[in-house]
Parts: structure tokens; C-alpha cells; sequence
């Protein structure tokens, strides 16, 4: 088997006389445009390439490859991020008009597959942990509860880690699903990191999982909307896996973004291991350092990706979003996220010392200058997700507009009404309202809350408001 990489091949094809009377259109001219764009490695299906959907020569090799480096059975490239791969492994695993269990707080590419294949959602919900005001693991007994409870669920779907880097109990949760004889589904996004050094979590493939999504440009060095769909076990249908993923992806796929997926499984197969280890040294030592704040607090629950840094507000006199913009205006430090009492920085094994030293300074700054909380001033949420009764599917809602009016109200005037719309914060993409379900006064009250607070809540027509059945 040829261990050449994907990229070497490219650059022997750029360096090369031959010339191309095929797509893409600009014909690998890299000076028509005057951009540092590279056009000269940017091709399309042709001779001595392969072909992803038909895979027979180097990107069968690269995948296989892949598969070995994450402990997989089977691995497959995915050019439009884990967002197909999630789609896919839903649909691939699951026959319409079927029923099945996901996580609450997963991603929104969960519930668009569960719309896409007309699904009956079940829900099982993360513990909240009030102290950290985090959403927490999803337990398997919880699981468990459901499939007895309705013993023809197809397929169960959880995220691990989540957004905030908390992670369920994978193995636990994967035999209860096996005793059902049904396949679990792991949104692994924010975990392709994990397996490739003790001081993190072990992977889903080591752990019973069926279907394992990674985003490898979410945490290793890979280029965005590059990740990988890991598939194991009996219980999950591979050949419907593969028909939509052939379905759902791209028929051109790009091959600079299949060659960052290669040279990313090369890099940790032969300089991983070292890279990693400073790595952990380097973001255990920052961690160290930063157990000197006095205000700021740096979270994290039992079971915890520690490449991700929660920095919760609760105990000081600023906001997160005055923490979030702070870090930027100030400190030219850019976060992945705000939430109701913390930010969330993101840490890789590329980030530098630099990096880790100015996010240290910028941190201890901030923490000299802030306030405490004073008692009871602050405004109170939990941000718990509600649990909503689900009057219609969001299949069935899509059925019924055609029969129905619709309206829009401001949140606190939809409480007791009808959704027609999701309301979801991005990120992390996590619904607090999906179509069909009765909205609650908790979900009206946060949704406000995350008005005032200036989030960016999303998947509403109109900001502010909610699409909601006309009673009248």
C-alpha cells in the first residue's frame, strides 16, 4: 500500500507540464486573480486522484489510514463539516417516520435530521450543575429509563463533549444501547483530540460507541469544514450510512480540503505523540498559573475535556459579555463564546506559549480590577434547558402550515402557545424551543434573559419574537 500523502501527490501534479481541460474554472492560475488563494492544488476528480464517493486508490488508503490512527473499524472524509456526518449517521440508522433518543442539548444538525427523516424525538436531558451553571452529562441510567419506556426507539444520540468540554459516560451509555440492540451516535465534534493523550478523555471509538462524529478543524490542526465520520460494530447500518453520505456530500469535494484531512492523520501519526505531550505540558502549567485569580474562576466538572477554559463571571461585578468583549477590545484576544455567566476559550495542541502567556496576563488584569458580586444584585438564571411537552413533531408542523394561521409575539406573550419555529443560542447551536413543542414560561423567561443580554439567539424570523399556531 502507498503511503504517499494526498498533498505530495498534489504538488507533484502543480510542478508538473501537465495541463487541464477539466474543472475547476480557473485552471490553477494563480496569477489571474493576484490572490494568495491555492488555486495551483486545487483540482477536481482526475486521473491518479480517485474519487471520494468511489474510492478505490489514495483516498481509500488515506481514509483506512485515518481509521488506524482514531481506532476505528471504518473512516470516512467529510468535506462539509461534522454537520453531514451527523446527518447522515441519523439518517443512516434510523427509518422514517421512526423514533429516537437524542440529547437534548445536542447540536442543531441533530434535530434537522431527526425533521429530515419525519422522526418521533425522545429526549433524554443533561444534569444541570447549578454551582457551575453548566449543563452537565448525560447519565445512562437516564437513557436506560427511555428505552424501557418505549422499547421501539431506533437509535440513541448524545454529544460528548459537549460545547463547554463536559463528557458523558460513552461506554455506560453505548451498553445500555446494545442491550436494546440499537446503535448509540456521538457527536464527538469537540473531542477529536481525545485518545491521543491520557491527560484527555479516552475517544467513543475505544468505548463501545457505533457512529462517531470528529471535527478535526475544531481541535487539531486541519483546515475548516474538515472532520470525519467513524463507524463501528454491527448495530449501525453502514451501507445506508454510506448511501446518504454519497447523498449529502458535495459531488466535487475538495481536495485541499481532503488533503489537510490526510496531512492531519500523517502529522499525528508520526509527530503526534510529541506535539501532544508539550502541549499538555505547556496547557497543565497555564492551568496551574491561573489557580492564583482571585474573582474570575476557571470551571470545570468531574468528567472534563480540559483543553477547553470555562471562565465564569458569578463571583465578580461584570457580565460575560464584559468579560468576552474586554478580552478583545483591550487585549486583542478573541474567545469561541460568551454564555450566561462565562466565556469559553478554546486551546489546541497549536496554540503557543505567547498565546497561553497573554491570555495569563490579560486574565490577572482583568481579576485586579473587578469587583466582587454584591449579594442578590446580580440578575438570576440558571440557563437549565426547559423541558417542553411536544405537542407535534417537527415533521407534522411542516405539514400543518399550509392548515393553519400562524403569529408572531414577543416571548413573554408566547408562553402557552404552539412553536413554529426553533430559538436556539449560536453557539452552541443547542435549542431551548424546537418546532411543535408548547413554550413554556421558563423558556420565554430565559429567552429574554438572552435578549437583554445581547445574545445572538437564532433560527426566529424576527429577533425578539416567535412564530407560534394562531388559536384563533
Amino acid at each position: 500500500m502507498s503511503t504517499k500523502r494526498l498533498y505530495d501527490r498534489l504538488t507533484e501534479y502543480r510542478d508538473s507540464d501537465y495541463y487541464g481541460f477539466h474543472m475547476p474554472g480557473h485552471k490553477r492560475n494563480g496569477d489571474l486573480m493576484g490572490l494568495g488563494l491555492p488555486y495551483e492544488l486545487d483540482i477536481t476528480e482526475i486521473e491518479g486522484f480517485d474519487d471520494l464517493h468511489h474510492a478505490e486508490g489514495i483516498l481509500k488508503e488515506a481514509q483506512e489510514r485515518a481509521a488506524a490512527v482514531f481506532g476505528a473499524e471504518e473512516t470516512h472524509f467529510l468535506v462539509n463539516g461534522s454537520t453531514v456526518g451527523i446527518l447522515s449517521g441519523i439518517l443512516g440508522c434510523t427509518h422514517k417516520g421512526g423514533k429516537i433518543l437524542i440529547a437534548r442539548h445536542c447540536h442543531k444538525s441533530v434535530h434537522h435530521a431527526v425533521y429530515l427523516n419525519e422522526l418521533v424525538p425522545r429526549y433524554v436531558y443533561p444534569q444541570f450543575d447549578g454551582q457551575v451553571h453548566m449543563n452537565g452529562e448525560i447519565r445512562a441510567a437516564d437513557v436506560e429509563v427511555e428505552l424501557l419506556k418505549e422499547p421501539d426507539i431506533q437509535a440513541v444520540v448524545i454529544v460528548s463533549p459537549n460545547y463547554d468540554g463536559v463528557v458523558s459516560d460513552v461506554k455506560a451509555i453505548a451498553e445500555v444501547a446494545h442491550r436494546h440492540r440499537i446503535p448509540l451516535i456521538v457527536d464527538e465534534a469537540h473531542g477529536a483530540h481525545f485518545g491521543f493523550h491520557p491527560y484527555f478523555p479516552e475517544r467513543a471509538n475505544s468505548l463501545g460507541a457505533d457512529v462517531v462524529i470528529n471535527s478535526l478543524h475544531k481541535t487539531l490542526p486541519s483546515l475548516t469544514q474538515t472532520a470525519l465520520l467513524h463507524i463501528n460494530g454491527p448495530y449501525a447500518d453502514r451501507g445506508r450510512i454510506r448511501k446518504y453520505l454519497d447523498m449529502l456530500q458535495s459531488s466535487s469535494p475538495s481536495y485541499i480540503f481532503m488533503a489537510s484531512l490526510d496531512a492531519c492523520v500523517d502529522w499525528l501519526e508520526n509527530s503526534g505523540v510529541m506535539e501532544f505531550e508539550r502541549y499538555v505540558k505547556r496547557l497543565d502549567r497555564f492551568r496551574e498559573e491561573l489557580k492564583g485569580l482571585r474573582k474570575l474562576r476557571i470551571l470545570e466538572t468531574p468528567h472534563y475535556d480540559k483543553s477547553k477554559l470555562v471562565i465564569s463571571v458569578d463571583k465578580t461585578d461584570m457580565i460575560s459579555k464584559e468579560l468576552y468583549n474586554k478580552l478583545f477590545s483591550d487585549f486583542h484576544l478573541q474567545m469561541e463564546m460568551t454564555a450566561g455567566t462565562y466565556v469559553l476559550a478554546m486551546t489546541s495542541v497549536a496554540d503557543t506559549e505567547e498565546g497561553f502567556r497573554r491570555l495569563r496576563d490579560a486574565l490577572y488584569e482583568i481579576d485586579s480590577e473587578a469587583g466582587a458580586a454584591a449579594d442578590g444584585s446580580g440578575e438570576e438564571v440558571s440557563g437549565e434547558l426547559p423541558r417542553l411537552r411536544q405537542v407535534y413533531t417537527p415533521y407534522e408542523v411542516e405539514c400543518l402550515r399550509q392548515s393553519h394561521k400562524s403569529e408572531l409575539l414577543r416571548w413573554r406573550d408566547a408562553a402557552g402557545r404552539v412553536s413554529l419555529e426553533y430559538a436556539y443560542l449560536y453557539p452552541p447551536g443547542s435549542p431551548v424551543i424546537i418546532p411543535g413543542e408548547e413554550i413554556s414560561e421558563a423558556a420565554a423567561s430565559l429567552l429574554e434573559y438572552y435578549d437583554r443580554k445581547r445574545f445572538q439567539v437564532e433560527g426566529i424570523e424576527e429577533k425578539g419574537k416567535i412564530k407560534v399556531w394562531n388559536h384563533g
